[in-house]
């Protein structure tokens, strides 16, 4: 049996045969596959070449006629097409019947603001999928690439790693919180005000500067950092009790204002927007359910971390 080197094969071929075993004609299985008939008749040719046989013989009276090997070709060309065309295509799912894991880096704004609603809306569209957020560290890169997280929450401005993919999910700002009896509670706030009280800052992954911290040092203001914590939440409830400020987000920050006593002033910095994205390894950029997932986030997002969501918007205007 002779053997055929696949690597010298032309898999464009494949419609054309179809084509010609279809209509037994060069003119019309041209046609049908957009060739023209000089092109269709060297198709033809290559194909007689590559198979060892005639394939379509003219038969008196004019047309053609398929070969016994043609024949048989005919037969299995219909599954074998079906076989490669499912090869290419993209793997499609139902989320209803996937049962998996999802690992995400995040911190305590995303489970008090996003996983709530999250967890509802997979209840109800794909039950079988569990949710895990887990600590950053050191080693966050290592775990997306080596698929130990799935995703990580992170900003516009965090420098990823070469090959890692983001998307913005929503968009939020900065805002100076205070205690409603703060004596600066009234004052409107220079840059240079910065210096003059003790912060409670946001350490996410256990490192002492901030883009903040960077923006005052080009004024030369440097703040007193009297606390540092990763939990926002624990921020907020520190500023409640003292005469600390913290620069947090706008969204999380309203959450809470009337339940911690907190007033709210607009940052005088000269960049207060916070565009909040997911990152994912390059490796999981095919991942159907992956993808999936993060579209559920950006719809849930918009409603819970977004400034300009309903939800938010609307709790806003009272402060």
């Amino acid at each position: 049996m002779r053997e055929v080197n696949l690597a010298g094969v032309d898999l464009n071929l494949l419609p054309a045969l179809e084509a010609l075993l279809k209509r037994r004609n060069v003119s019309h299985a041209a046609e049908d596959v957009g060739l023209s008939q000089p092109a269709m008749s060297r198709a033809l040719a290559r194909l007689r070449e590559v198979l060892g046989d005639a394939l379509l013989v003219r038969v008196p009276g004019g047309g053609y006629a398929l070969t016994p090997r043609a024949e048989a070709l005919s037969a299995q060309l219909i599954t074998t097409l079906d076989h490669v065309k499912a090869f290419f295509r993209e793997p499609s799912f139902d989320p209803a019947k996937v049962q998996r894991t999802i690992r995400i880096a995040g911190i305590d704004t995303h489970t008090i603001l996003l996983a709530p609603a999250l967890m509802a809306r997979l209840a109800t569209e794909a039950p079988g999928i569990d949710i895990r957020f887990e600590n950053y560290g050191p080693d966050l890169i290592e775990r997306v690439e080596t698929g130990r997280l799935d995703l990580a929450f992170a900003t516009a401005n965090t420098p990823l790693p070469p090959g890692a993919r983001s998307e913005s999910y929503a968009h939020d700002k900065l805002v100076l919180v205070l205690r409603k009896n703060h004596p600066m509670a009234k004052k409107k706030w220079a840059i240079e005000d910065y210096g003059k009280v003790s912060h409670v800052g946001i350490s996410i992954l256990g490192d002492a500067g901030s883009e903040l911290d960077a923006q005052l040092a080009k004024v030369g203001v440097h703040r007193r950092m009297a606390l540092v914590t990763p939990h926002f939440i624990a921020a907020l409830a520190a500023v409640a009790g003292t005469d600390m400020a913290t620069t947090l987000s706008r969204v999380f920050a309203t959450r809470f204002a009337d339940q911690f006593g907190l007033v709210m002033k607009e940052p005088p910095l000269p960049n207060i927007d916070l565009e909040l994205t997911v990152v994912w390894s390059h490796l999981r950029a095919a991942d159907p359910v992956l993808a999936w997932v993060r579209g559920v986030m950006r719809d849930v997002a918009k409603e819970t971390m977004d400034l300009a969501g309903s939800r938010v918007s609307r709790r806003a205007e009272k402060l």
